[in-house]
């Protein structure tokens, strides 16, 4: 969205709520576009800087403040600067740490780059190659986490979300596959922190670093101790960030974690602009938001998103819009957590339109379904066992019960980034072992091997 340079204009400071600021200008002319930014100063001498929400009339610009408000007093000079907001993009930010305004935030120093870019584009005028979009073979990332690759294949250019309730383990995952994709992967990645824990990316960041892994990662942090105009506009420079690294052809992984913190940074905006909120409390603008990110992500991006489910209701309005965008949802489940099963990974509850055996293979695809099939029936019958006990079972189904049982704790991994939380050394797994492996307990040929066997391992010994 190209905003024509009209040059520096004049305003001040009318009125201050919280993130929302109005800022009224002399004449009509002045007034800045959408999206503009306009600086300003508090008294103590920060500068603030606001993007322009809404026109109001009386020639007042409605903004929403990128940093805290305090000390912002009324009548204070407030330049608007004639175009967007615009972060540094360059190989320079591989190791570094921005916030939303493309400051560097990890006291290493200004970043000093060649070219900036806008962080709010028209996603409908991005020219695009189509041969990039599809129609070649479509590759599979692989993750090295039994599951997630059995039954969650990731493609090259897909979307993926982890969605959970609070402490299913989503940040552990997604860490989890940073660590994996990263190490094995030529291609760049970038990280963006939305509203999430500070400790979260504090612990990320020294462990890319003892990983050696720090000059392949970028990453942009607008976390919970933010107000929410930078809690909603850092998912924008992570997305600008991926931009750059696609236009200059390479491989892109994009993590977001989290971006449920996204939506509701923008329902507390929204409810100070003074937006009528919907049925159930989120902006209006809700799905038009999200879609808005979610159709700037595309061709050699590809998307890891984390979504934290508010009270464990996957039918949550916030939950459901972004559930529409994604091509594999990874459902984590409390009842697995509670059990110890690590990743939590509900496989019945999840799904997934890349596990299809024109992309996997049909080996690939007999297995999983296999694999679903038992589940489901391991499902039944452990209602059955609740109230009449393993005994009363017919043979069959008890040597199914038991399978499903190994199928499940198989199906566990000790993680790399949990070693130090469970003392346990991590594993990677290759598809085809785990695929193997697989085989040999549907087959029964692990039936006279104990459940326990199966509980935390890599591969099969």
């Amino acid at each position: 969205m190209a905003i024509e340079s009209r040059g520096k204009r004049e305003g001040k400071v009318i009125a201050v709520q919280g993130p929302v600021v109005d800022v009224q200008f002399v004449a009509i002319e002045d007034m800045p576009d959408l999206h503009e930014t306009i600086y300003t100063k508090t008294f103590d001498k920060r500068d603030v800087t606001l993007l322009v929400a809404e026109h109001l009339e009386g020639n007042i610009a409605r903004c929403v403040s990128l940093a805290s408000t305090l000390n912002l007093q009324r009548n204070a000079l407030a330049i608007a600067q004639g175009e967007t907001l615009t972060i540094p993009v360059g190989d320079e930010l591989f190791g570094r740490i921005i916030n939303v305004m493309g400051e560097p935030i990890d006291g290493k120093g200004p970043i000093l780059t060649k070219e900036r870019a806008p962080i709010h584009r028209d996603s409908s005028r991005m020219a695009m190659d189509m041969g990039d979009l599809g129609g070649g073979k479509s590759e599979i990332v692989e993750t090295g986490i039994k599951v997630v690759d059995l039954l969650f294949p990731v493609l090259r250019g897909s979307k993926t979300g982890v969605i959970g309730g609070a402490g299913c383990g989503k940040t552990v995952l997604i860490m989890e596959l940073i660590h994996n994709i990263v190490e094995e992967h030529e291609g760049a990645c970038v990280f963006t922190g939305v509203g999430e824990r500070i400790r979260e990316g504090n612990e990320l960041y020294f462990e890319f670093e003892e990983a050696g892994i720090l000059d392949k990662i970028m990453m942009a942090f607008g976390q919970m101790d933010e107000p929410p105009g930078a809690r909603f506009n850092i998912i924008m420079t992570g997305i600008t960030l991926a931009e750059y690294l696609q236009q200059q052809g390479r491989e892109v992984l994009l993590f977001i974690d989290n971006v449920y913190r996204f939506v509701q940074a923008g329902a507390e905006i929204s409810t100070l602009l003074g937006r009528t909120p919907s049925e159930t409390g989120y902006q209006p603008t809700l799905s038009s938001e999200v879609g808005d990110v979610h159709e700037r992500i595309k061709g050699s991006i590809s998307a890891f998103e984390a979504v934290y489910v508010p009270a464990d209701d996957l039918t949550d309005p916030a939950v459901v819009a972004i559930f529409s965008y994604l091509d594999a949802i990874m459902v984590l489940s409390r009842e697995r957590t509670q059990l110890g099963l690590y990743p939590a990974i509900d496989p019945l509850a999840s799904s997934c339109s890349n596990l299809d055996s024109t992309i996997v293979g049909q080996r690939h695809f007999d297995v999983s379904q296999e694999l679903l099939r038992i589940l489901t029936k391991y499902d039944e019958l452990r209602r059955i066992v609740a109230v009449i006990g393993l005994d009363e079972l017919s043979k069959n189904d008890r040597t199914l019960y038991e399978r499903a049982r190994k199928l499940q704790y198989f199906m566990t991994q000790p993680m790399f980034v949990a070693e130090s939380y469970v003392g346990k050394k991590g594993a990677y797994v290759k598809i085809g072992e785990t695929l193997d492996d697989c085989e040999k307990i549907i087959d029964g040929k692990m039936d006279d091997r104990p459940e326990d066997d199966f509980y935390m391992i890599g591969t099969i010994s």
